[in-house]
């Protein structure tokens, strides 16, 4: 089979399109065939510091299972799937082996029913943004801990650049479970992309105050956020935050800093907690995993200029251009890897 290999760490020239083995599954394993593979910040970040030679990249995938190991039910053979975490490197491979490659093998709770309505690159834009937005949205003091339908009713949210992965998939889960959705956008483009992903709100913040405008449209402010920048955004976390609210900040986790100040933060019984999907606890990973499951069957999350979130394809070969794309800030929309048409 072919796959994407990285042999040391470096820019668009050190991956190849090489030949490997087909793996074979092991105990409670799964083999999928891949026919998209998502790209996130993560994977590109990872091709200048990978630690393992050898290295697939890609996290996130869609595809059907075509052999399952011992251990697994053999019903789940030809069984369509949508993937995530597939090349954490503490999966139990010594080697991890993402989705840039035809077949993957991997543990069988990381492969998750895709309905039958729901496309592969549906499937492969799910994963990582989308767990990230609904542990994000499950942070609010006396929240649920797992999303469904009318479970957000009451609460106002307001997402931070809601027109990235991450603040799409949070505006939409948000708007299943029943929030009153705000979100700002830095160009008039974007504020047509989150509406169209359905937020009830939207801010310019390079057109007018938002701190100003989210205060005249919640007067008592907001109940949580779900954070891209918080070391940009904390005055305005700060300045709309209600009481007992919560900032959950993702991303942009290698540098920057946030001061706040003590009493003020103190006697609101404001929160700020960070969010890295691989840290959190079995339980949320479980809530998350069932939750987004759910949307799915219901056809809540969508991907497309339509939902808000544009689609950027590319070629198996062109999976170092795809992690390029990603970290490009001109880039509005999920990037996808094709890696296999029926």
């Amino acid at each position: 089979m072919q796959a994407i290999v990285y042999r040391r760490n470096g820019g668009v020239t050190v991956p190849s399109l090489e030949e490997r083995p087909l793996p074979v599954p092991g105990v409670g394993e799964v083999r999928v065939r891949v026919h998209v593979s998502g790209v996130n910040p993560l994977d590109a970040r990872a091709r200048g510091k990978a630690e393992a030679l050898d290295y697939v990249p890609n996290h996130d995938g869609a595809g059907v299972i075509d052999a399952v190991g011992p251990g697994v039910a053999e019903n789940r053979t030809g069984q369509r799937v949508w993937l995530w975490a597939a090349g954490r490197p503490w999966a139990g491979r010594p080697h991890p082996g993402g989705t840039a490659q035809e077949y993957v093998a991997l543990p069988e709770k990381l492969a998750l029913p895709l309905p039958d309505n729901a496309s592969f690159e549906l499937g492969a834009s799910v994963g990582i943004p989308v767990l990230t937005a609904h542990r994000c949205l499950t942070l609010g003091e006396h929240g649920p801990a797992r999303l469904a339908p009318g479970r957000l009713s009451g609460r106002t949210v307001l997402v931070a650049g809601g027109a990235g992965a991450v603040g799409n998939a949070a505006i939409q889960l948000a708007r299943w479970a029943g929030a009153t959705v705000i979100t700002t956008v830095s160009s008039p483009a974007k504020a047509t992309l989150v509406k169209a992903a359905g937020a009830d709100y939207v801010v310019d913040y390079r057109a007018e105050d938002a701190a100003e405008t989210i205060r005249r449209v919640f007067p008592g402010g907001v109940d949580q956020v779900v954070e891209v920048s918080v070391a940009e955004n904390a005055a305005l976390d700060l300045a709309v935050l209600k009481p007992n609210g919560v900032v959950a900040y993702y991303a942009n986790v290698d540098s920057g800093t946030v001061s706040l100040p003590i009493r003020e933060t103190v006697m609101a019984n404001f929160r700020w907690q960070g969010v890295y999907l691989y840290g959190i606890s079995a339980l949320a990973e479980q809530n998350g995993l069932a939750a987004v499951s759910a949307a799915l069957a219901d056809g809540a999350f969508r991907v497309g200029e339509d939902a808000g979130l544009p689609l950027h394809r590319f070629s198996f070969a062109e999976v170092p251009h795809a992690h390029d794309a990603v970290m490009d800030a001109s880039l509005v929309g999920k990037a996808l890897v094709d890696i296999y048409a029926e």
